[in-house]
Order: structure tokens, then C-alpha cells, then sequence
């Protein structure tokens, strides 16, 4: 019998920017060790593509965002996902008002002791480094 893959959810404030890039990575890298899913804890971009600028600062570094369209965090992806990593200490602290007993535990930064920051209403250097960013931080989330 196969084990099923590793569930991660990224979660950011508006799944538009940093959590869709940080699924993508994930699911790249991972490849079938893990089932990616992403995430905002507000609902301003459910249903939208990401962000311009950050689709074509992946899109310069080998991966294709155009497929994603915006989604707001539920108890249900809490539960579905093994580990929940939140983009900064700000989506975590809306993580833990939604998670209950069992969730809870499963709540961690992405980069483990520090924020990604968010790019939003930056300069297109500040998307291209975060992809970088969100790079060097994958591997401590896959097996």
C-alpha cells in the first residue's frame, strides 16, 4: 500500500500573491510526495487570478501561475492539510482564531522564525525576490 502524500496549505491574506506562489513551488518540488493547496484568510480576491506582477515574476523563474484562482481559508482545508503554513506571524494569528483542538497544532510559519513579506504595491523586484525566497524555503516542508 502507497501512503498518501504529504497535505500543505499556504496561506496569505488575499491568496494572491504569496500563498498561490508558495503552492506552486511546493508542488513542483515535491512532485507526488505531496498535495498542495492554497489559501487567503480574507475574501477580497476569491475566484481572481493571482496578482499580474506575480505571475509573470514565477512565470520568469520556471513556474505558470495563470491557472489560479483565489480561495479563502476554511475549517475544512484546516482539517484536510497535515501542515498549515502561514505566510506571516499576521496570517497566523487569523489562522488561530479559525483552528479548533485538533487544527491548532498543524499552524506554523512558512519560513519557520520569520515573515515572507508581501510584495503587494511594491516594485516588480520585491515579486522576483520573493520567489527566491519562497524557493529557499521549501525543502524544510518536504519529505
Amino acid at each position: 500500500m502507497t501512503a498518501r502524500p504529504r497535505r500543505l496549505l499556504t496561506v496569505c491574506l488575499g491568496n494572491h500573491c504569496r500563498s498561490p506562489l508558495a503552492a506552486l513551488i511546493l508542488a513542483e518540488l515535491g512532485g507526488p510526495a505531496v498535495d498542495v493547496r492554497s489559501a487567503g484568510t480574507r475574501d477580497k480576491w476569491v475566484g481572481h487570478p493571482a496578482h499580474a506582477q506575480m505571475v509573470t515574476a514565477a512565470a520568469a523563474a520556471g513556474y505558470d501561475l495563470t491557472a489560479h484562482r483565489g480561495v479563502q481559508v476554511t475549517p475544512g482545508l484546516l482539517e484536510w492539510a497535515d501542515a498549515v503554513l502561514a505566510m506571516d506571524t499576521g496570517n497566523l494569528t487569523a489562522l488561530r482564531a479559525l483552528a479548533d483542538e485538533a487544527t491548532a497544532p498543524k499552524l506554523g510559519l512558512y519560513l519557520g522564525d520569520r515573515d515572507v513579506p508581501d510584495p503587494w504595491g511594491k516594485e516588480p523586484e520585491a515579486f522576483a525576490d520573493l520567489v527566491r525566497l519562497i524557493e529557499d524555503g521549501a525543502p524544510r516542508h518536504l519529505p
